[in-house]
């Protein structure tokens, strides 16, 4: 029987997300994913019309083939947490049960059992601003969509999880090095998120049996890393620090996170994997004047 992957956070055919669906689905592995509702629509037409077939293809030539689509939104755990605003904007019309309690029953329904579920989103609504002009909203708001919503996926994903199973998020660099411009709270997001990771793998482990993992992965020239506004200069102060010193493909980030949720890393959970390059390693940019021969 072929094993299930949840992925929660995949709208376009750029990113991380899409990247770990691919490699998982190259090694036979079933794909769903959760989509924000507001890009929902446009995502399955694309996926329809042929526009990402380019990007779906996989190693042996077939195409990623996604055998079901859910609408998401992680901020919102049950039906009565959604403000009226929500339900009447237009973003939203025709989409019902997009809470996390009501998609874990579909997933239930549908499927009955996953055995992987990977967390790929985060959100920050002031995630422009500096850490010092972040409002409380803002900041909890970052808080919220990034680092809770994977603790109360788990909470619901948990029983529907095989044992055995395993659970994955993606996080940054910026949970504990200083990243100007990374702003909004999104970086206390990310360093909450990895807390969590090493007490949610005992917890989930006793509970479930199951792992839990965090991939820390560099800068990739997404669409959702470019709304932050700086990840040029990231990908290129990361070439220019890194021990490799080359472009970090979505490729490379999610041959790593299948592996970290597949049988071969059974004994591995609690952990914060690095797919960076080596830039989590250095404690100087050798880029700098300071270094420069000519200084």
């Amino acid at each position: 029987m072929k094993k299930k992957a949840f992925i929660a956070g995949i709208g376009d055919d750029q990113g991380y997300g899409w990247a770990i669906a691919k490699a998982l689905a190259a090694q036979g592995v079933e794909i769903y994913v959760g989509t924000w509702p507001p890009v929902l629509k446009i995502f399955t037409q694309s996926l329809s019309l042929g526009k990402f077939d380019d990007s779906r293809k996989l190693p042996d030539g077939s195409l990623l083939e996604i055998k079901g689509i859910y609408p998401l939104d992680a901020v919102f755990d049950k039906p009565e947490d959604i403000p009226q605003e929500i339900k009447e904007n237009k973003r939203y019309a025709g989409c019902e049960g997009y809470t996390i309690s009501e998609l874990a029953e579909k997933l239930k329904k549908d499927l009955g059992t996953i055995d992987i579920f990977v967390h790929s989103l985060a959100n920050g609504p002031e995630a422009s601003k500096p850490l010092l002009e972040t409002s409380r909203q803002g900041y909890l708001a970052a808080n919220s969509a990034s680092s809770y919503s994977f603790v109360s996926l788990l909470q619901h994903m948990g029983p529907l999880m095989v044992k055995g199973g395993s659970t994955l998020s993606l996080t940054y660099i910026a949970s504990e090095r200083a990243v100007p411009g990374y702003g909004g709270g999104l970086s206390s997001a990310k360093a909450s998120l990895e807390s969590d990771t090493r007490l949610l793998a005992f917890e989930a482990g006793r509970k479930w049996g199951i792992r839990v993992n965090t991939l820390s992965a560099g800068p990739l020239r997404s669409r959702a890393a470019r709304a932050i506004g700086f990840i040029d200069q990231m990908i290129e102060y990361s070439k220019a620090n890194a021990p490799l010193a080359k472009d970090l493909e979505a490729e490379e980030v999610g041959e790593a996170a299948a592996f970290l949720v597949s049988s071969a890393a059974s004994a591995i959970t609690g952990i914060t994997l690095y797919v960076d390059n080596g830039l989590h390693a250095m404690g100087v940019a050798v880029n700098s004047p300071s270094f420069s021969t000519n200084g």
